[in-house]
């Protein structure tokens, strides 16, 4: 058995124990598999071992690895920071979802293009959960706001919201980020507002997934603990100057 394999094996057994004990069903916890820096080769692993679900940083990567990964079905959503000079290619390459919606502007100049195409897509709302200057997302206090702006928008089909969360080995504090995330969702829902679903919340990674799921995750976005350590910290993919 290969690493890759062996890897998705043990963050699915996470995934299966957190939601036995949060009394979910494992059906409804996607394992998004974040690929920044990974090989197209190895990602071919990653769907030969089942696990179709992938999540692109950087536009750059998507493009670069589109040609190799094209022809075997899968779903790829964008889950960087997404400048609107790069609307064009996330659009042209196969992305299924964005993820990371945190502004009108970005969602009208996507609505133009996908008009333009005669296109859909699907979106998350990012919400930066953890109030801190270095991420990106909607302020929670403006998260409601923003979907309703976002929802007037008919090429965009808003799925749920997105966090990525605090980074912290202290549970209670990230906990306090996925509890924020659940509120915010369950706000929209009784808005019963026309044209959304909230049916998805993209939270937790390898360092809290367990954590993310008590809390009503359906996807976690998982990376190195699958691929394996990557040549750059996290703080380089999440640099708006770099995409």
């Amino acid at each position: 058995m290969d690493d890759i394999t062996h890897n998705l094996q043990i963050i699915q057994s996470r995934i299966d124990t957190a939601c036995r004990k949060s009394n979910r069903n494992t059906s409804d916890v996607k394992l998004l598999l974040a690929t920044k820096t990974v090989t197209p080769e190895r990602i071919l692993k990653a769907f030969g071992a089942g696990y179709t679900l992938i999540g692109e940083n950087k536009v750059q990567e998507v493009k670069e690895k589109y040609e190799a990964l094209k022809n075997i079905p899968h779903s790829n959503h964008f889950i960087g920071h997404l400048q609107t000079n790069k609307i064009k290619d996330v659009l042209k390459y196969g992305v299924t979802c964005i993820e990371t919606i945190d502004r009108l502007e970005l969602a009208q100049k996507l609505h133009q293009r996908l008009l333009s195409e005669n296109k859909t897509i699907d979106v998350l709302i990012q919400v930066n959960t953890s109030d801190e200057e270095s991420k990106f997302g909607a302020k929670p206090e403006h998260a409601v706001e923003l979907v309703k702006q976002v929802a007037e928008l008919e090429t965009l089909k808003i799925k749920g919201l997105m966090t990525i969360g605090l980074f912290s080995a202290e549970t209670e504090k990230v906990r306090q980020c996925f509890r924020l995330l659940k509120h915010i969702q369950q706000q929209i829902i009784a808005l019963k507002i026309p044209q959304i679903e909230m049916k998805e919340l993209s939270m937790g990674m390898s360092g809290d997934l367990e954590t993310a799921i008590e809390e009503g995750s359906t996807i976690v976005r998982v990376g190195t603990a699958v691929f394996g350590k990557r040549i750059y910290p996290d703080s380089y993919y999440w640099n708006e100057n770099q995409q």
